[in-house]
């Protein structure tokens, strides 16, 4: 499971949810200040710098360019 944790207007957290629409994977994604707030963020990934921080399975994979070089790695 890919979990994408955004927040609004953030042209790369909308790039990391059309390449899972694209590639037609299940995902879930959750906004700032709408399903977590920065301090929870921050307890969750504390080295967080940027937005989007993105989990496969569980395990951070780190931003979008991160995120979609594994996925083209797997192509």
């Amino acid at each position: 499971m890919i979990e994408i944790w955004s927040k609004p207007q953030c042209p790369f957290c909308d790039k990391a949810e059309n390449l899972c629409k694209q590639k037609n994977f299940e995902y879930k994604k959750y906004m700032l200040d709408v399903d977590f707030t920065r301090e929870q963020l921050f307890e969750k990934f504390p080295s967080a710098r940027t937005f989007p921080q993105i989990t496969v399975n569980g395990e951070l994979i780190g931003g979008y360019t991160e995120f979609e070089a594994k996925v083209r790695s797997e192509e």
